[in-house]
């Protein structure tokens, strides 16, 4: 998990140094989303500023340091989440030409920006991700989340500035934001206990949808989200052309989507673990990770002293079953 601000804002003129504090400002109220590395990048000249918070994963060098300038210097990313089939986009862009200097998911995006446009890439991203791109050709801004929504991403304007982040307190820390409270949106909140999106709780910020893409004109111009993708799409292609197979190959096809897809999640170079509770769920994915790991994985189970709440009997016999090396908390 990392954190991602910055901001867009019409009066030009302000220092590197302004932009670059005011940046930097924003991102470190994120510190609790990456507390291993932090960056800003800056544009005087049209008034932007990016900055980001790391959780190294993947590529944790220097080379996967963020913002990131793509090879050609045409794009500027600062990005959160995991591309999934990283892997294999860098391989087919390798073979049409393109070097890297690290080995990141980061790199292979820009490279993938270069090579097919962000709408043909983002349909080749399998992942999670929240990410603003900057196009220094076309001076143009872009927002975009991943087709689930697991990464938060909250953008609006407000006195001619745009702004950007993963958390509402990133912008509420920028000297020129003033928080209002979005009276529909409170009262949203006090009916459902949240803010339903694409609203937050203040005026003219607004969550981006997920599977969706925004591009910023201006601070003041800038398109309605446009999807790239849709679950009812998903489900209608579904219905059409349903699975015709057997129980068993049904079984079998599913084992292998589990597998292939928990595969996937466990690219890391640092260590990675489970939450497991001994639920189905959480049982499931262990089961998958073990299967597929040359040694024990590391499972943690949260515990509570209230035997009516307490799972961890459960989990401490899936850990056993599957020979994981199980923590439990209290």
């Amino acid at each position: 998990m990392c954190g991602i601000a910055g901001f867009w804002r019409y009066s030009v003129g302000q220092s590197n140094d302004w932009l670059e504090n005011t940046a930097s400002q924003m991102a470190n109220t994120l510190v609790h989303r990456g507390p291993d590395d932090s960056g800003t990048w800056v544009d005087s000249e049209v008034g932007l500023a990016l900055g980001h918070r790391r959780l190294s994963i993947i590529d944790t060098s220097d080379a996967g340091h963020q913002p990131m300038v793509s090879a050609d210097g045409r794009y500027v990313i600062t990005y959160n989440g995991e591309i999934y089939n990283f892997q294999e986009i860098r391989r087919h862009l390798e073979k049409l030409g393109h070097r890297f200097r690290g080995h990141s998911d980061t790199e292979v995006m820009l490279a993938s920006f270069i090579e097919w446009g962000v709408g043909s890439s983002l349909e080749k991203f399998n992942g999670m991700f929240a990410f603003a791109l900057w196009d220094r050709q076309e001076r143009k801004l872009c927002l975009a989340r991943d087709r689930i929504g697991e990464k938060p991403i909250y953008y609006g304007t407000q006195n001619g500035t745009f702004f950007f982040a993963s958390e509402l307190k990133a912008i509420k820390v920028h000297p020129e934001f003033r928080p209002k409270i979005d009276r529909d949106a409170l009262a949203s909140f006090i009916r459902y206990s949240y803010v339903p999106s694409p609203h937050s709780i203040y005026q003219n910020i607004k969550k981006l949808q997920p599977g969706c893409i925004l591009f910023v004109i201006t601070p003041s111009d800038y398109s309605l989200p446009q999807p790239y993708w849709s679950l009812e799409e998903v489900f209608q292609a579904a219905l059409r052309d349903p699975f015709q197979g057997s129980d068993k190959e049904a079984i079998e096809e599913l084992e292998n989507r589990l597998k292939t897809t928990v595969k996937s999640r466990m690219v890391s170079d640092v260590p990675l673990g489970a939450f497991l509770s001994g639920g189905i769920d959480s049982s499931t994915i262990v089961a998958m990770m073990q299967s597929q790991s040359d040694r024990p994985v590391n499972t943690f189970t949260i515990g509570f002293h209230e035997q009516d709440f307490n799972e961890a009997v459960h989990a401490k016999k899936v850990a056993e079953h599957f020979g994981t090396n199980h923590t439990e908390l209290y």
